[in-house]
């Protein structure tokens, strides 16, 4: 090819549906798995304590010796409330609240190649971190 030819590539537009349990497995792992990233972007998780409480004594009624904090969020977003991020060195910008509805839809807005991470069950610490913010964010953001 020479040097004023230049070469086209095809994009490929790919979209990744999966079942709302999916999405809601892969987002609870990575509560598990990628929550302490947020800290190192100058973010912190928030949400209303009675939520909290709420959730907690929900999940205590059913199993009274296993209830983890990553169980209690997702019981928070099950309620119908929300979860939020709170931006505390960008100016705020990057404040933002979740429902579940957004965890169904934004999990698979998650880049590919971690996506897939998560879906064979080779994900790491960064592919939480992709997938809290995909969801939070819509896109990866920090890193």
């Amino acid at each position: 090819m020479g040097p004023k030819q230049r070469q086209i590539y095809n994009t490929i537009e790919m979209k990744i549906l999966l079942e709302k349990s999916e999405a809601e497995e892969m987002f609870y792992s990575s509560l598990c798995n990628g929550l302490g990233e947020l800290s190192y972007y100058g973010l912190k998780l928030s949400f209303f304590d009675q939520d909290y409480d709420a959730a907690s004594k929900k999940l205590k009624k059913t199993s009274p010796n296993s209830v983890f904090y990553e169980d209690v969020l997702m019981q928070i977003l099950r309620d119908g409330k929300k979860l939020s991020v709170i931006d505390l060195e960008n100016g705020g910008d990057y404040s933002v609240s979740i429902d579940l509805n957004d965890v169904h839809e934004r999990v698979a807005l998650t880049p590919l190649r971690h996506l897939m991470d998560a879906i064979n069950e080779n994900g790491d610490a960064v592919t939480a971190d992709c997938i809290l913010q995909s969801v939070f964010f819509k896109e990866v953001v920090f890193g």
